[in-house]
Formats: structure tokens, sequence, C-alpha cells
């Protein structure tokens, strides 16, 4: 059996099809990881949908900040962008809706000793501190008033974590920090206007993976960063959003041989 972690697909349906292919992915015996952002941008975003939550049990999916997009946006009835109409027009809508809303912010595969997340951890957070984050937010979205959330979610603050943070700044804190985040200050305040790539950024902040005194020692699996290209310099924080809906590659990541597999965009 084996385990691959794939980056943002963010509607690129075609070439998943095609990395699947050549990573010979056999659904009976191996397992697919994806990091989040399933939607939006490119063509296929309603095929993407369909074709993960066909996979069933084979497939592990985390929600990603473009996700939640389209669930806000489905919720509130906002129009939604060009990319994402298809899935508004199709039959099956409400039951992939339901299907996302019900997906988890964070996975964590004990056997492996490895957390996938959309975005990053924060480095104060622990293993059961993080799951804990994600099950709080996880609860609300599959809840009776997601609405509540769906109308608040977006803002940059509060932008450190307080263990004493209630309402809908603990929830956009959780938010920002599993889907959103990449750099961060030295007392680890989250900085989410600057997404290029580590070494481009001002000299006060760093990336979040680099923060000292982390307290998760687990392998962390993450996409969303498609300028990093999935360079980290680390063995523990593994990067596998390779930019492919910018035209660059969609990757896959085999968590028992540390492999990485490419197809380009």
């Amino acid at each position: 059996m084996s385990t691959y972690v794939i980056g943002d697909l963010q509607g690129c349906f075609v070439e998943l099809r095609l990395l699947i292919q050549k990573i010979q992915f056999r659904p009976e015996k191996d397992r697919l990881w994806f990091v989040g952002d399933l939607v939006n941008r490119g063509p296929h975003s309603l095929a993407c949908l369909r074709f993960v939550k066909e996979l069933g049990d084979s497939a592990i999916t985390v929600l990603g900040n473009h996700d939640l997009s389209l669930l806000s946006l489905w919720y509130t009835r906002k129009k939604p962008s060009k990319s994402l109409k298809q899935i508004w027009q199709a039959e099956d809508a409400e039951e992939l809706m339901n299907w996302l809303s019900g997906l988890p912010l964070v996975h964590y595969d004990e056997k492996l000793d490895c957390l996938m997340v959309h975005a990053g951890v924060p480095a104060i957070w622990s293993l059961e501190q993080t799951l804990n984050a994600g099950k709080e937010l996880s609860d609300v979205l599959k809840g009776s008033d997601p609405l509540t959330y769906y109308q608040n979610m977006w803002g940059d603050q509060p932008a450190q974590w307080n263990d004493e943070l209630q309402g809908m700044d603990r929830l956009r804190y959780i938010t920002n920090a599993l889907t959103r985040m990449r750099f961060c200050t030295v007392d680890g305040q989250l900085e989410l206007q600057n997404k290029v790539a580590s070494g481009k950024q001002p000299e006060d902040l760093i990336p979040w993976f680099e923060l000292p005194s982390r307290q998760l020692k687990s392998k962390i699996v993450f996409g969303h960063w498609a300028s990093l290209m999935g360079k980290t310099g680390s063995e523990q924080f593994i990067g596998v959003d390779t930019g492919c809906v910018w035209g660059n590659q969609l990757t896959a990541y085999c968590l028992e041989t540390n492999r990485f597999y490419h197809h380009n965009g």
C-alpha cells in the first residue's frame, strides 16, 4: 500500500488524471491524500469535486481556503466566479456541497506520524491542539448554523493565538492558520498578505515552518503556497503545491518512499 499526497488541484482535472496514471494508483490498495483547494481558477472544478468524492475511502481530503470560499458563496447565496459557475448549475450541486462541508481541516495518521493541513500549523500548537482546533472548526461547518460563520469568516485579525479567544475571533484565527498562513513575524503573528517565495519576503517575516520552538514534531504535508514550489529545506515540512493552475506542475508525494512525482500543467 502506498499513500500519495497530491497538491492543490484548483480545477486541474486533466492533469490529475494523468498524474494518477503516472503513479499507477490502485484504489483497492493505495490511498490519495488531497491537501485542499480542489476548486477555483482552473477549468474543471466540478469534475475535481465529483472525482475525489467518488474515490470514497480511497481518498482523504482536507479543506483549503478556496474550498471554504466556495462553501461561503453557496451558503450566503452570492454570485459565484466564472470557474465555479458550473457547480451551481450541476444537478448534484447540493450533494457535493454537503460532502465538502463534512471534510476535515486536519488529518493525522498515527502509523506514518504525518499530519496533513492545507496551509500550516502555528508553532505553539501541539499535535493535540492542532487536531482539536481542526475539529472545533469542522463541527461548526457541519453544525446547524454554518451561515453565521460564513458571513464572518474573512479577515486578518486576530493575528496572534490566545487560548482565551472566543467566538468568531477564535474561529477566524483557526481558519487563517490552517488554510491561509504563509509568513509570520518572529513572535508568531500571522501575516497574510505576502505570497512571495521564501527568501523574497520583508526582513521582519519568516515562513511559518521556520519558526523556532515548534511543539509539533510530526511530519507535516501542506499545499497553498504555489510560489514556494514545494521547497522548504526540511524533511519535516513537505510542500506539494507546485502551481499547476499557473502552468507549472501537479505534484504527488509518496509518504512511504519520500519520492515526488510530477505532471506538467
